[in-house]
């Protein structure tokens, strides 16, 4: 079995970097800067127990594989370049490649299954810094994150069962789950704080004050939206109990996480961002269940505007938000 990790920046660093140093076949699919940098020194892995100087393989497409029986691909990329990634596995590895949906968000996994026989879903609870080139800071502690997965849209197969013990083998917390999309869901709705982090510059996870609380609504939206929609989502309960209270994120040499994922794509000078699947998917249920959802709007719209005219995070505040959300409600 090998593991081909497909858009290996962070996150999929993260996971192939720790499969390979457990032994398993791991294959990345990178681009850029930070491709060369793993071709020609390797991936730097920093983790709390120490670095780790991997030479995992890595080449820049699906074309460059030679695919073979018992390849799973990973999806690591961001859902905003989903769609041209599923065209061109497509095209170089057929329909019949398992494929893994380790992304945020939950329209993955319906793009992935226009195209794919198997399709699975992983829930994605991973702290990692990618900023540098060949250098992927994976800060969780004592597991190196949760990745709970199973087939899409429910049920356990022989894909989620071997890539549950390879992930475990691997410092990873992963149970095959036959009902993994609730868990995608809460994420989601924790990940809708992701947008206010691109706008303000500040961390959402440890936001307090009026920050915290647009954080609340975004959510109280979300869960308005799952809930007109009938769509499950886990208890928060359930969530720590599950996920996060089986890791931590620690300091590296004294540096704490700095951002998100999301806001490390602007830093990185991206001009796309996946808050049109985060604040655009409650966006879209809202408009298809009758739910307003004025500030998942106002979020989506300006973190998209940050992003595409290259706005430095934190130029624009709270009260453009509110303004936002007073526009769209009222329009």
């Amino acid at each position: 079995m090998r593991f081909v990790i497909f858009g290996a920046g962070g996150v999929g660093c993260t996971i192939g970097g720790q499969l390979y140093r457990s032994g398993h076949d791991v294959l990345l699919i990178a681009r850029g800067a930070h491709l060369r940098s793993i071709q020609s020194s390797g991936l730097l892995l920093r983790t709390p127990a120490g670095d780790h100087r991997l030479q995992v393989p890595a080449v820049g497409h699906p074309r460059e594989v030679e695919w073979r029986e018992g390849d799973i691909a990973i999806l690591t990329m961001k859902t905003q370049d989903t769609e041209a990634a599923l065209r061109d596995l497509e095209l170089a590895a057929g329909t019949a490649v398992p494929v893994v949906c380790a992304q945020n968000g939950i329209e993955n996994e319906r793009m992935a299954a226009r195209r794919f026989d198997d399709v699975s879903a992983m829930l994605i609870a991973l702290p990692a810094t990618f900023l540098e080139p060949g250098v992927v800071i994976a800060s969780a502690a004592p597991f190196s994150g949760v990745l709970h997965t199973g087939r899409y849209p429910s049920g356990a197969t022989a894909v989620s069962q071997a890539l549950s013990t390879a992930l475990r083998q691997s410092n990873f917390l992963c149970d095959a789950e036959p009902n993994v999309m609730p868990f995608k869901h809460r994420k989601l709705l924790m990940n809708l704080a992701n947008g206010l982090e691109i706008i303000t510059g500040n961390k959402a996870w440890e936001a307090a004050g009026h920050m915290g609380e647009l954080g609340q609504i975004l959510r109280n939206e979300g869960a308005a939206c799952f809930e007109a929609a009938g769509m499950k989502y886990t208890s928060l309960e359930e969530y720590t109990a599950r996920v996060n209270g089986n890791y931590k994120s620690l300091p590296i040499d004294g540096q704490a996480r700095s951002a998100s994922s999301s806001l490390q794509s602007i830093l990185r000078g991206h001009q796309t961002v996946e808050t049109d699947y985060l604040n655009g998917e409650i966006e879209l249920l809202g408009r298809l269940h009758g739910v307003p959802t004025p500030y998942n709007s106002a979020v989506r719209q300006l973190a998209v505007k940050v992003a595409a005219e290259g706005i430095p995070p934190g130029t624009l505040t709270l009260d453009d938000i509110e303004a936002a959300a007073r526009r769209t409600l009222y329009a």
